[in-house]
């Protein structure tokens, strides 16, 4: 199977990880979206989308990257992904939830505007209306994460080992760091966090997302 990616992705770094502990093989192709590889004719004739994740296995593509943790974790066999149909529902919940409205507050509408300037509001008084709006509204959804959604005593969503959501949620969530938030507020996601970045996948699949925060947070204290 083929994975079109581009190292440090929000969307990307799930699958990889995902990936890298159900023991599925992937032939990453980067996709540089800088260099706007993703624009081009060949690309779009592929993913009209432009996104990335892509993943291709055989004649069969995906371009969304929940649907990509899905199928990984079903021709895999993972236990990431329960087989009972309300254990599955669940986690297709957390998923819903962390892939609409909380990314949609916190990645569009607070964190890229003030790392990736294209994404912003060319008036900037317009761009400071949204995103403290938008950040009011992802603080209260942090705080549902950390005081609904993860439970004691384990530290994942999952409860003791994680599930599909814990892989995508915490790519979400860490993109915060790029604006050096503070999560002491929020314990259990404090915790989560860290459990994650303790899995054995936790290097391969953020190793790129961590030299861009580390470079971000480098030009801002400059």
């Amino acid at each position: 199977m083929k994975l079109y990616y581009f190292d440090g992705s929000t969307t990307c770094r799930p699958i990889v990880a995902l990936a890298a502990e159900a023991g599925v093989p992937l032939d990453l192709q980067v996709v540089n979206l800088f260099a706007g590889e993703h624009m081009t004719p060949d690309y779009t004739a592929m993913n009209p989308n432009q996104l990335v994740p892509m993943l291709e296995d055989g004649d069969f593509r995906l371009t969304e990257g929940s649907a990509i943790l899905k199928y990984l974790a079903e021709v895999s066999g993972s236990t990431a992904y329960p087989s009972d149909p309300r254990g599955r529902a669940r986690v297709n919940e957390e998923m819903d939830w962390f892939n609409t409205g909380f990314y949609r507050e916190w990645g569009y509408g607070v964190i890229y505007p003030k790392v990736l300037a294209y994404t912003a509001y060319p008036d900037a008084q317009v761009q400071k209306v949204v995103s403290d709006r938008c950040a009011e509204k992802a603080e209260r959804l942090i705080g549902i994460l950390n005081d609904h959604m993860l439970k004691d005593p384990g530290p994942y969503l999952g409860g003791a080992q994680p599930n599909l959501a814990d892989f995508m949620g915490v790519a979400y969530v860490t993109i915060g760091e790029m604006l050096a938030f503070d999560f002491t507020r929020y314990p259990r996601v404090q915790r989560w966090i860290a459990a994650m970045r303790g899995r054995p996948s936790w290097a391969k699949a953020n190793a790129g997302f961590e030299g861009w925060r580390d470079a971000v947070l480098a030009q801002s204290a400059a």
